[in-house]
């Protein structure tokens, strides 16, 4: 998470993640080792949400696509 949105703050993505887990969306498994090891997985309910981000996705990318041509335009 930290390389897909590097100017997120550690302590931001540890209260996203809490979040998501009070939710039900993801589940954490901690691994008693040193150092600590922790590791996220996406429930049954939280995968029921990839069909809605799949077509977020998709939205974004022809929003940025539209996005580009009309600066092209404008600039020339």
């Amino acid at each position: 998470m930290k390389r897909t949105l590097p100017t997120i703050s550690e302590r931001m993505i540890a209260k996203q993640l809490d979040e998501l887990e009070v939710d039900g969306i993801i589940t954490r498994k901690v691994f008693n080792e040193v150092p600590l090891k922790v590791e996220y997985y996406l429930t049954a309910y939280g995968e029921s949400l990839y069909p809605i981000v799949k077509e977020m996705r998709k939205w974004g990318y022809i929003h940025l696509e539209n996005n580009n041509k009309q600066k092209a335009v404008k600039t020339g």
